[in-house]
């Protein structure tokens, strides 16, 4: 399964919308396989859920995201987790994995 963090200085981006880059993390059975860093395209409405679909992403955790994204994502068959604090895409992938993923409110909740 492909999950997919956004990033500003290597950390969970708290708005999902203005990152820096994406960790695409690929994993198997529980575990982390692997660790790519993508650089997304230019954002406007519904270009990141049609790329991140097209990379063949499942899960997105992000800090905040705003609903219309949301939708898209949901529209994809992407499950979205929102309200994620700062922590390097692995740890929260991990977190995500057991069970154990702290979460609070969307911190973009429009």
């Amino acid at each position: 399964m492909k999950f997919a963090v956004p990033l500003a200085e290597g950390m969970l981006c708290s708005h999902f919308g203005h990152c820096q880059q994406f960790a695409i993390v690929h994993t198997e059975d529980g575990c982390i396989m692997s660790t790519e860093f993508r650089t997304p395209p230019p954002h406007e409405p519904g270009v990141l859920p049609r790329w991140l679909d097209e990379l063949g992403v499942k899960v997105v955790i992000a800090g905040g995201m705003g609903r219309r994204a949301q939708d898209l994502f949901l529209q994809k068959g992407i499950t979205v987790v929102t309200g994620a604090t700062a922590a390097a895409p692995e740890a929260l992938i991990r977190a995500y994995l057991q069970g154990t993923l702290q979460t609070g409110a969307n911190l973009c909740d429009h």
